[in-house]
């Protein structure tokens, strides 16, 4: 098989993944047989990030775009949804204002692979 359709199979399955975990967190965990408290489900909705994060990465990894533009755009992607999400949380009260140093240094990483594209 050539890189470009495992690529796009590992790309529709972790956006799957990292849908179920970003917004069907507590069944997950329930079939795990994990406790579905509210700092798990934090966890898993930021680990649910992260896999589409990667996810991004693969599918332009198959895209014309250039290796290092990919990269940027991917990244900067996974760390803006990071970001997204801990916003999220931070709103609904499920985490207290120490996540904001992670927020913030997670849309510092976003636009700093932006701005690498200017």
């Amino acid at each position: 098989m050539s890189y470009t359709i495992i690529a796009l199979v590992v790309a529709v399955g972790t956006s799957i993944l990292g849908n179920i975990f970003m917004f069907s967190s507590a069944t997950l965990l329930k079939q795990w047989g994990l406790p579905s408290s509210v700092p798990v489900q934090v966890i898993a909705r930021r680990l649910g990030a992260v896999y589409l994060g990667i996810a991004s990465l693969l599918l332009l990894s198959i895209t014309s775009i250039p290796t290092t533009i990919a990269m940027a755009i991917g990244t900067a992607a996974m760390s803006a949804l990071l970001a997204l999400t801990g916003l999220v949380e931070l709103r609904a009260g499920r985490v207290n204002k120490g996540i904001i140093r992670s927020i913030v240094i997670e849309l510092l990483l976003s636009i700093g692979l932006l701005s690498t594209l200017l």
